[in-house]
């Protein structure tokens, strides 16, 4: 295995991660897809074809790999039932409930700067 240069600059902006609550939280929700997934699970348990449907702009290695990099940070649940063909749903854990106001606040500031720059929304979630 190779070793870890600790004065990596990598290594650096670890230490600053843990110090800061927006890089935490960055590092957790950050990207393009997390924060959709998890919006679209905040409205209830989900099976992978619904959440593909739901995104239809993501492909499948990105799902795949968002909803287990969600699942290792403790966002979100996986269960599968162990049935033929198997069943497997995703929801939101204790944490990730806790984050759904904030995705709801980024999406009602969306909806206001899109207003204010007079850009259409075709969202089927404006309120």
């Amino acid at each position: 295995m190779t070793a870890i240069k600790e004065s990596s600059t990598i290594q650096e902006n670890k230490k600053i991660v843990q110090d800061c609550p927006v890089m935490y939280v960055m590092e957790r929700i950050g990207g393009f897809w997390k924060p959709i997934i998890l919006f679209n699970l905040s409205t209830g348990e989900k099976r992978y074809s619904e959440l593909k449907k739901a995104i239809p702009a993501v492909t499948e290695k990105m799902l795949i790999q968002h909803l287990k990099q969600l699942e290792a940070d403790g966002l979100i649940i996986r269960t599968a039932r162990p049935v033929v063909p198997p069943h497997v749903t995703y929801k939101l854990s204790t944490a990730g409930n806790e984050l759904a106001p904030v995705i709801d606040a980024m999406a009602d500031w969306a909806f206001q700067d899109m207003e204010r720059n007079n850009i259409e929304c075709t969202s089927i979630y404006k309120g």
